[in-house]
């Protein structure tokens, strides 16, 4: 009986959150949401791979929400990142948000901006999650955004 309460009171809660238009994230990995949870560093390459930017994953009513940025030193460069996380899986995360980036060099230092759903993934022994829709939607170029995994 408890377990049936348990379940419909899960019920309710997605339908509530449904309603607001923020659906639960779907979890098929507990290790990789371990994983994601917490303070990670976040870099661009255009940026630094040096002077790291930091994002932050945080869950509330079963959304994970992912936040971060990295700025520029001495400079305008910023990555911006804000977004829900609607699929965790073992290798990989699927978030639904927005991208900004601003490089001085890159798109006559205008922002770039993506929007929508995206894939983050780590591949090979790589110890983080690298955006997979790579090409930069301003101009042809690659751009490289990591979520490393918290030390």
């Amino acid at each position: 009986m408890k377990s049936k309460i348990c379940f419909l009171v899960l019920i309710i809660a997605a339908l509530n959150l449904a309603a607001f238009g923020q659906e639960v994230t779907e979890v098929n990995s507990q290790i990789a949401k371990r994983l994601l949870l917490g303070r990670h560093m976040l870099s661009l390459q255009w940026i630094s791979w040096d002077e790291f930017g930091r994002a932050d994953v945080t869950e509330k009513n079963g959304v994970l929400s992912l936040k971060g940025v990295q700025k520029g030193r001495g400079n305008n460069d910023i990555l911006e990142i804000e977004g829900v996380i609607t699929e965790v899986n073992r290798y990989d995360f699927r978030f639904k948000g927005k991208i900004s980036i601003r490089v001085s060099y890159n798109n006559n230092g205008e922002k770039c901006i993506r929007e929508g759903e995206m894939t983050f993934k780590i591949t090979g022994k790589r110890k983080y999650w690298r955006l997979q829709e790579m090409e930069n939607p301003c101009e042809e170029i690659i751009d490289y955004v990591d979520i490393y995994f918290r030390r």
